[in-house]
């Protein structure tokens, strides 16, 4: 059983003998005119890496090290060795002038102040609510008491008056409504059926014929400018880009195509002989200067450095050490001497050092050596 799906054939689309035929000529033309950028930009690249490595790199540190000497690090000393300080000074001035001070008073003089009002403050809150507890209990017997009787008193006498003069205006709105009935309402019926109405539908009907008239003239003189316009406009048109702007459009499309595809292989080809060109120039520039060089330094300036550093640098630096050992001993001579000094003039002043009393020993004393001839048992002691 075959696990591993075979490699499908990549589909390709059919090429005509346009593409082939246009495909060789361009791709030489772009080919000659393409190795001469390639070879120039490789060039220019080399160059800019040699130039960035060598010149724009360090004079850009050089430059970062002299903006930081002229800009950061005097900035910063003053930041650290005088802002700093200063406000440091600053806030425990303001603290023990202000904050210390702010806080005492707060303490010890706002905060009992503060209570006191508090205390008198919900002491008076106290009175106007049972003031005011007072005030509302008063009103209330007033409304319960006085008002609301006479409220019901005068509401029931309204209510009367209203009743009779309900009972008066019943009957001469009845005669109003009929006079108005008869007199305006009927005649205005009679009018809007008879005379209205229709004048209304016959101006409808003539309006709607004028409308269709309107329409269908509108009608036929947008279908003639529709026909005018496309034989005049839209056929001319749909030939020449049938005809003429697709043809012409597929070539160009090809020929773009295929002068893409050229500029990249010529790319990749100049790439190529760019490459080789600079590896000729490479082996030629080792051959000429760098293994001449490498040559002379081996076998002229190794030798002669070999031979001035056995003669002449190794017997140096042996004197330099011996010069540097006798100095080395003549300090110590001369440290010693002066510690010698310094001992005997502190006893000239103060005498000889008190010797250090012997201090007991708690361990037992630790036996003789054993020899062949001793014995350490009682039998064999002589």
């Amino acid at each position: 059983m075959d696990l591993e799906k075979p490699p499908q054939p990549q589909r390709q689309d059919p090429e005509g003998c346009l593409v082939v035929a246009i495909r060789v000529p361009v791709r030489i033309v772009v080919l000659v005119l393409v190795v001469p950028v390639r070879m120039v930009w490789d060039a220019l690249v080399v160059s800019g890496r040699f130039l960035n490595d060598t010149v724009l790199r360090p004079v850009g540190r050089a430059s970062l090290w002299l903006m930081r000497a002229v800009f950061v690090w005097p900035f910063v000393g003053v930041w650290r060795y005088a802002l700093v300080p200063l406000a440091k000074g600053l806030a425990w001035l303001g603290n023990a002038l202000v904050v210390v001070p702010a806080g005492w008073l707060y303490r010890y003089a706002l905060t009992p102040l503060g209570h006191a009002c508090a205390w008198a403050a919900r002491g008076v809150g106290y009175g106007f609510a049972w003031l005011g507890r007072g005030i509302r209990a008063g009103l209330e017997w007033v409304y319960v008491r006085v008002l609301t009787p006479v409220g019901h008193a005068v509401a029931w006498v309204l209510k009367g008056l209203g009743a009779v003069l309900g009972a008066l205006g019943l009957g001469m709105f009845g005669a109003v409504a009929w006079l108005v009935r008869y007199l305006v309402v009927v005649p205005a019926l009679w009018v809007y059926e008879w005379i209205l109405a229709p004048v209304g539908r016959a101006v409808m009907w003539c309006l709607r014929g004028l409308a269709r008239g309107v329409g269908a003239i509108a009608t036929g003189v947008a279908v003639a400018l529709y026909w005018i316009g496309r034989v005049l406009f839209v056929l001319p048109a749909v030939g020449l880009y049938r005809w003429v702007l697709a043809p012409v459009g597929r070539v160009l499309a090809v020929v773009g195509r295929e002068t893409l595809d050229a500029l990249g292989h010529a790319w990749r080809v100049a790439g190529r002989i760019s490459l080789a060109v600079g590896r000729f120039l490479a082996a030629l520039f080792r051959w000429i200067f760098v293994e001449p060089v490498r040559w002379v330094y081996r076998t002229v300036l190794t030798p002669i450095g070999h031979v001035v550093r056995d003669a002449v640098l190794r017997p140096v630096a042996e004197a330099a050490r011996s010069v540097g050992r006798a100095g080395r001993q003549a300090l110590a001579a001369a440290r010693q001497s002066a510690r010698q000094a310094r001992a005997d003039f502190r006893r000239m002043l103060f005498g000889e050092p008190k010797p250090r009393e012997a201090v007991a020993r708690r361990e037992p004393p630790g036996g003789g050596t054993r020899t062949l001839g001793s014995s350490t048992t009682a039998l064999t002691k002589d």
